[in-house]
């Protein structure tokens, strides 16, 4: 209403300049009906249907022109609003409009920048809403998890009764296994967490959009009801992390008595297997040993703790018993740095047996291949490389020429059941010595063809004065096992049968 008074004025005031002595006494109404007419056409072309003035009217503006004339008089101006008539001649308004009664040109812009304003704030809080509503939903999933882990309890019952409540879930699960019972425990206390940073951040939003929460409803919830909620699941949820802290205290103490009684178990065993190792070691089989090969592998084989010395002549015997039906494999094979054949007994595929020194070789006319035990020695001298071959104490092969003038080097490692490529290791499955191996001996001399019958037929028992078979003298490797034999004993047995 006001905006249209001053609208009003405004136009009074535009056309009394167009039309000087248009205001004329109290009783010319005509006049005066002209000058509003004439002066419609000065603000913008606007049509407006004025009521022709009234003689009150007239007065009223007859007085703010003699108020205005008296105004200019005073001020020793002859004309007003740069007229020059004189005052009393001609009619001259003043019009003051306020500023907040004319409406700026740019309102409607205004207008619309503060409607989409609200509508972007409106969208602000429909979708902080829906966040409250998930996090709300989200605090119900929790809830529900939490319960089926307290055996079936219920949240009101947590709420009512904390001080009853029990984690019999947690206990359970301990008694099937620690690691399980704290894996759930951290869980639970991660969820939690994070429900609770979760909540804090949409209370830190709600915080920073309080003038527009003031402005427009949450759907209907006012926002300390909505924080009275909040604080209360924070409340609860706090709680329920204070009773996961102590319940992780307490499966951490059960779970701290078990490792240790495990450890003082474990500490047990370990003094008995000890103690085992410790009785093996120095026990020695009376009736003495065998070691079987049960399968042929890449891994299966014995080690001769002692290693040989530098050699010139030497005798080998040993007891055998093949279950290959082609080739025997490697009963023994010693190998040094740089020379992986310095002294093998091999037999390979279809090949006859072979004895190699210093990677040369030699063809023995042995067969032991038929499942029986069997009795091998082997002599050999560097002296124009001769040697000989026995098989149960008799003589089946001799020869010369067989690395003559070369000692049997030092320092190697020696081994029962694989053929080595290199020292100590890279065995070839295919050469594997499948059976049972008894009684191996070495010496540095070679033994007469009588005490090669009599260790045969087991007349006399006589040890190796570089290798011994003793039960403490081999290590095992790959599942080859250690048995009781006494050879010569099995064949007074069979004689006596």
């Amino acid at each position: 209403m006001l905006a249209f008074v001053g609208a009003i004025i405004c136009i009074i005031a535009s056309i009394a300049p167009g039309s000087p002595g248009a205001v004329p006494g109290a009783g010319d109404e005509e006049g005066a009906s002209d000058a509003t007419e004439g002066g419609a056409g000065a603000v913008h072309g606007a049509e407006v249907d004025r009521p022709r003035p009234t003689a009150a009217s007239k007065a009223t503006v007859f007085q703010a022109e003699t108020d205005q004339g008296s105004l200019g008089s005073e001020l020793g101006q002859g004309s007003v609003l740069g007229a020059d008539s004189d005052i009393g001649t001609t009619s001259r308004f003043l019009c003051l409009p306020l500023a907040q009664d004319c409406p700026s040109p740019s309102i409607r812009e205004d207008l619309l920048l503060l409607r989409s304003t609200a509508d972007h704030l409106r969208q602000m809080v429909i979708q902080q809403e829906q966040q409250i509503l998930n996090d709300q939903e989200t605090i119900r999933e929790l809830t529900g998890k939490l319960s089926r882990c307290e055996n079936g309890q219920e949240l009101d019952s947590f709420q009512n009764n904390p001080e009853e409540y029990a984690w019999d879930a947690a206990r359970n699960s301990l008694e099937d296994g620690t690691e399980d019972s704290e894996r759930t425990v951290q869980e639970l206390e991660h969820s939690v967490y994070s429900l609770k940073n979760n909540i804090e951040k949409l209370e830190g939003q709600l915080l920073s959009q309080g003038n527009v929460s003031s402005v427009f409803a949450l759907s209907g919830q006012s926002r300390s009801h909505i924080y009275l909620q909040i604080q209360e699941l924070e409340a609860q949820l706090l709680s329920k992390l204070s009773d996961l802290e102590k319940e992780r205290s307490l499966l951490q103490n059960k779970s701290d008595r078990q490792k240790h009684l495990l450890e003082e178990q474990l500490e047990s065993l370990h003094q008995r297997i000890d103690k085992l190792e410790k009785e093996t070691a120095v026990y020695k089989l009376q009736e003495g040993y065998k070691i079987s090969f049960p399968v042929r592998t890449n891994y299966m084989y014995a080690r001769m703790k002692q290693s040989l010395p530098e050699l010139y002549t030497l005798t080998v015997c040993l007891w055998l018993k093949s279950k290959a039906t082609v080739g025997i494999g490697t009963p023994f094979s010693y190998a040094v740095p740089g020379q992986a054949n310095e002294l093998v007994l091999l037999e390979w595929g279809k090949n006859p047996i072979e004895l190699l020194i210093n990677d040369k070789v030699t063809r023995l006319p042995l067969e032991i291949k038929d499942g029986e035990w069997h009795h091998v020695c082997i002599t050999w001298t560097t002296r124009d490389g001769v040697w000989e071959a026995y098989q149960d104490g008799k003589q089946q092969g001799l020869g010369d020429n067989l690395a003559p003038w070369h000692p049997i080097k030092p320092g190697g490692t020696l081994v029962l059941g694989q053929e080595q490529d290199v020292a100590g290791g890279s065995f070839d499955a295919t050469q594997a010595f499948v059976g049972e191996l008894a009684e191996f001996n070495v010496w540095d001399r070679i033994l007469t063809p009588v005490e090669i019958q009599s260790i045969a037929n087991c007349s006399t028992s006589t040890m190796g004065n570089i290798i011994s078979w003793e039960g403490s003298s081999t290590e095992l490797f790959g599942g080859a096992t250690k048995w009781p034999f006494q050879r010569c004993r099995e064949n007074k047995d069979s004689e006596q049968d």
